[in-house]
């Protein structure tokens, strides 16, 4: 579990199919085999230490559902270690299991803030609501506007997450990593709402004598 408050920005490579290299001198320190370190919003185990980073396994789904679906180049990444017990929670739950993957759709810096729209596909969208929460390539973010049934959304990112994060250097039509907030998954399947057959309809109401 991880709050979407990024600690570190390192680089992570593809170094084959299944394994990933993490570097990031800074928090080399503090890791331990077997730690949760969400890299750009993914959940992902330590399995060796290296003396400037460590290795992490990853499976095809974590590979078909994210950025790295799209390609295997160096990338610039948000590091965030897991939740612990005591730990101060300043952003949202985060599971660390990506929805799949939006594109940064436009970006203007405002006096005291950068406004980024992003757009998503309609399996995502139908979490994201207005002032929600969603987290983008692992930053726990507050959603500003949602259009087109939310696969359309925009953000107002703060000068002190826009600096330390990978935000910063995304350019119009980039990938991203999105995962929408869990709340929203949990009321779906408890209420059925993802299964036509179970779907609450007026039909559904007036039998159980709600209207």
């Amino acid at each position: 579990m991880f709050t979407g408050l990024v600690q570190r920005m390192g680089t992570a490579q593809l170094i084959s199919p299944s394994r990933v290299q993490i570097t990031c001198p800074e928090l080399q320190p503090q890791l331990a085999y077997g730690d949760s370190i969400a890299v750009d919003g993914l959940c992902l185990t330590v399995v060796e230490i290296l003396p400037d980073g460590f290795l992490a396994d990853v499976s095809p789904e974590t590979v078909r559902r994210s950025i790295w679906g799209q390609g295997s180049g160096q990338r610039t990444v948000n590091l965030e270690p897991s939740l612990r017990v005591g730990d101060k929670l300043g952003g949202h739950f985060v599971s660390g299991h990506i929805d799949g993957v939006g594109q940064l759709w436009d970006q203007v810096a405002t006096n005291n803030a950068w406004e980024l729209s992003f757009k998503v596909p309609g399996d995502i969208g139908r979490y994201i609501v207005p002032k929600g929460s969603v987290a983008v390539n692992g930053v726990s973010l507050t959603i500003a506007e949602v259009r087109q049934g939310g696969c359309w959304f925009s953000v107002a990112v703060i000068p002190q997450t826009y600096r330390n994060t990978n935000l910063s250097l995304l350019q119009v039509g980039d990938p991203v990593n999105v995962e929408a907030d869990m709340l929203g998954k949990y009321v779906e399947k408890l209420l059925g709402l993802g299964s036509p057959e179970s779907a609450i309809s007026l039909e559904f109401l007036a039998e159980h004598g709600y209207v």
